[in-house]
């Protein structure tokens, strides 16, 4: 067999080896790159999030947090990524769970009743997100229902972002795997001949 063909066959069975093994141990299912900076300072423009699947961990909110001196990203409380107003065509959004709200009841003070259960969240930059996102347009008048959520922020590679984000993106990371095994697989070559 070209070695050229055994390198591509085997940066394939590796890429998928490293999908699978991630998810089996951790339930690290996705890769979210920050888009803007309403995570600042805990997360920066064009870092890679890896999430944990939501059904694979309790949602600690900014609340539960306080209480348990539970931190994750350098604040109290999980970080969540969510489908805006559960539509799939909309870019997810990363922010923090504050706190819980049952249907009906105000979700902040003086605010209006909650037409359904769910997450009140926020970005951790004060300046470009003074308000909970459902206060304004990102989830208006909307608490993020359970099912709405894609999963929790576990892991930040910063700046990864830029390199891995796009079609342009995966085709680095594959071209990146497949020379470093065609080199090895060259250069076993020469030590066996």
């Amino acid at each position: 067999m070209k070695i050229w063909i055994k390198a591509l066959l085997l940066a394939i069975i590796l890429m998928a080896v490293i999908n699978v093994l991630i998810y089996a141990t951790t339930g690290l299912q996705q890769g979210f790159v920050i888009e803007s900076n309403s995570m600042n300072p805990n997360m920066q423009s064009g870092d890679l999030i890896l999430v944990q699947s939501s059904q694979r961990v309790d949602i600690k909110t900014y609340e539960d947090g306080k209480l348990l001196d539970y931190k994750s990203f350098n604040d109290y409380g999980d970080v969540i990524a969510y489908k805006p107003f559960g539509r799939e065509r909309l870019s997810p959004i990363i922010h923090r769970a504050m706190y819980y709200v049952e249907e009906g009841k105000p979700m902040w003070i003086d605010g209006p009743s909650a037409p359904h259960a769910g997450y009140i969240t926020k970005g951790d930059n004060v300046k470009t997100n003074p308000s909970y996102d459902q206060q304004g347009s990102i989830s208006y008048n909307q608490p993020v229902k359970k099912e709405w959520i894609i999963g929790v922020a576990k892991v930040r590679y910063p700046y990864l972002g830029y390199l891995s984000s796009g079609i342009g993106g995966t085709i680095l990371i594959w071209a990146v795997v497949y020379i470093i095994i065609l080199g090895y697989l060259i250069r076993r070559r020469k030590h066996t001949s």
